[in-house]
């Protein structure tokens, strides 16, 4: 199963694969989203919602069982996630971070699920903003993470 945060939505539809031009992909996306193999935390439509584009927020909208509420037994693990990383949520931002609720969901996910972000560790960037990222936290709780070509790797998808 696969936990999905919004950094994924955003570069599939918004920056590098339209549903216009990539079809298939979106069919492929769809099958997991029916498989019941590739869900998201409430909170990552609340960010797809304040930042993403007009057509994955009208995306978004049209696929409501791809996101799951927040649960208590969510909401205790991603609170010990956040008391531990302090600096993976960004406090300037105007809405509350899903991170450490994209990270409690697959830890919590029986057999264990697999979070998919695009964010990078803070080991390759520059000048990094904060001291954790999604890479870095499920890295230091052994918990698989992965990105957009890591999921179509993972699936075998070829193109």
């Amino acid at each position: 199963m696969y936990s999905i945060d919004t950094s994924f939505f955003m570069d599939w539809q918004a920056r590098y694969y339209p549903l216009d031009v990539f079809v298939t992909f979106n069919t492929l996306i769809e099958e997991l989203i029916d498989n019941g193999e590739f869900l998201a935390v409430e909170l990552v439509k609340e960010e797809i919602d304040a930042v993403g584009t007009p057509d994955l927020k009208s995306w978004a909208a049209k696929h409501k069982d791809l996101f799951m509420p927040l649960t208590p037994d969510i909401q205790l693990e991603a609170a010990g996630i956040e008391a531990r990383y302090p600096d993976l949520t960004d406090p300037k931002s105007p809405y509350q971070s899903a991170d450490a609720y994209v990270i409690a969901f697959a830890k919590l996910q029986s057999g264990g699920g697999i979070v998919v972000s695009q964010e990078t560790s803070v080991h390759e960037k520059r000048t990094p903003a904060k001291n954790y990222y999604i890479p870095d936290v499920c890295r230091d709780l052994g918990i698989p993470c992965i990105n957009l070509l890591g999921v179509m790797r993972r699936e075998k998808w070829a193109f």
